[in-house]
C-alpha cells in the first residue's frame, strides 16, 4: 500500500490549521511585539508552528502502519517531539525559566536517544569509533543544541521554515541515492507539514513559528539525522552538512558572546542572518540566500559524501569553510551598538 498521498494531504492541513491558529492568536492577542532585540517592526502573531507539529505527528502513525516506520522511530519521534513542543508551547504562553527549559530540553533528548540507540559507531578517514555509552551523553548535547540553535535562529521571517524544507528534501534524496527510497517519506513529511505553515510565514510573515515550532523541528531533525546515520554511520555527516547555515551561525554566535561574557540565554539581534536582514533592509533576500546556500551548495556536497566520492569529515569542513567566512563577513556575534 502506498501512502504518497499522504504528502499533499498534510500540506493542505498544515496549510488550514495555520490559519485557524492565526485567528487564534489574534483572538487572544498572542502577538509578537516588537522590541529593541526583535527583527521586525509591526505587531505578529505567534504560534503557528503548532500546525507543524500536529500534521507532523498525526501522519507518523499512519507510516507506521504501513510499514514505513519502526516503532522505536515512531515513538522517538512522537514522544521526543511532542513533549519538546508542548514546554515551547508553555513557554508562548507564558514563561518557563530557562533552567527548567534546558531540564526539559535534556529530557526529551534522552527519550530520543533512548529509542534510536544512541549515535552508531563515527567513521571518518578509514577510522571506525565506537562511543559506547559517551554517545548517549555526546548525542543529548547535539539534539539539546540543535534544539535551541534553531529556536535562535527563527529570527526573521520564512527562514526557519526555507532551512527545513531545504534539510528535508536533502534528506529524502540521499536515501534515494542510496537505494532506500522507503525512508524517504519520513523527511519529505516533515518537510510537507513544513510547506503549509510556510505559506503563511513567507515574507512578509502573517503569523510567527514561536517556540513550540522552533524547538519541534530542531529536536525532529536531530532524531532523523541519528535515523539516518543507523541506516548509514556516513549519514551523519551529510545531515551535519545540510544543517550547516544553522549550525555554522549560532555556533559561531555563540562562542563570540561567550568569550565576551554575555548571558547567552538573553534575547539578542548578532547572529549573522540578522545583521544581514538589517543591512539589506529586508528579511526576504536573507531567507531566499539561506534556501539557495542550501539548495546548491549543501545539498550537493551531502550527495558527494553519501555516495563515497569524499570523506565525511573533508567534506564537513568543505562545506563550512565559506559558512564561516559568511559569517565573519556579517558579524556573527559581534556586540551591538545601541541605537
Amino acid at each position: 500500500m502506498t501512502i504518497w498521498w499522504l504528502l499533499p494531504a498534510v500540506i493542505l492541513a498544515s496549510l488550514i490549521l495555520t490559519g485557524g491558529l492565526r485567528r487564534y492568536a489574534l483572538a487572544r492577542r498572542l502577538m509578537d511585539v516588537p522590541n529593541s532585540r526583535s527583527s521586525h517592526s509591526v505587531p505578529t502573531p505567534r504560534g503557528g508552528g503548532v500546525a507543524i507539529v500536529v500534521c507532523f505527528l498525526v501522519s507518523l502513525p499512519l507510516l507506521f502502519l504501513t510499514q514505513g516506520l519502526s516503532g522505536a522511530a515512531m515513538w522517538a519521534l512522537l514522544g521526543g517531539g511532542a513533549w519538546v513542543a508542548l514546554v515551547g508551547f508553555l513557554d508562548d504562553h507564558g514563561h518557563i525559566a530557562a533552567r527548567w527549559r534546558l531540564l526539559a530540553h535534556f529530557i526529551g533528548a534522552g527519550w530520543v536517544l533512548w529509542l534510536v540507540g544512541g549515535i552508531p559507531e563515527l567513521q571518518f578517514f578509514g577510522v571506525v569509533l565506537d562511543l559506547g555509552l559517551f554517545g548517549y551523553l555526546l548525542g543529548a548535547l547535539f539534539l539539546v543544541w540543535l534544539l535551541n540553535l534553531y529556536n535562535f535562529m527563527d529570527g526573521i521571517d520564512g527562514i526557519a521554515s526555507v532551512e527545513a524544507i531545504s534539510v528535508c528534501l536533502g534528506g529524502a534524496l540521499l536515501y534515494y541515492l542510496l537505494g532506500q527510497s522507503h525512508l524517504m517519506l519520513l523527511p519529505l513529511l516533515l518537510g510537507a507539514a513544513v510547506c503549509g505553515f510556510l505559506f503563511w510565514n513567507f515574507p512578509p510573515a502573517k503569523i510567527f513559528m514561536g517556540d513550540a515550532g522552533s524547538g519541534f523541528l530542531g529536536i525532529t531533525l536531530g532524531a532523523l539525522s541519528l535515523q539516518a546515520a543507523w541506516v548509514d554511520p556516513q549519514l551523519l555527516w551529510c545531515w551535519l552538512i545540510l544543517l550547516g547555515v544553522f549550525i555554522v551561525d549560532a555556533t559561531w554566535t555563540l562562542l563570540r558572546r561567550l568569550l565576551r561574557g554575555d548571558k547567552v540565554y538573553e534575547a539578542h539581534r548578532s547572529h549573522a542572518y540578522q545583521y544581514a536582514s538589517r543591512l539589506f533592509g529586508r528579511h526576504l533576500p536573507v531567507t531566499l540566500v539561506v534556501g539557495a546556500i542550501n539548495i546548491f551548495w549543501l545539498v550537493p556536497l551531502a550527495c558527494w559524501v553519501a555516495v563515497g566520492g569524499i570523506d565525511g569529515v573533508l567534506g564537513l569542513l568543505l562545506a563550512y569553510a565559506p559558512l564561516a567566512m559568511l559569517a565573519i563577513r556579517f558579524n556573527a556575534g559581534k556586540q551591538e551598538i545601541p541605537a
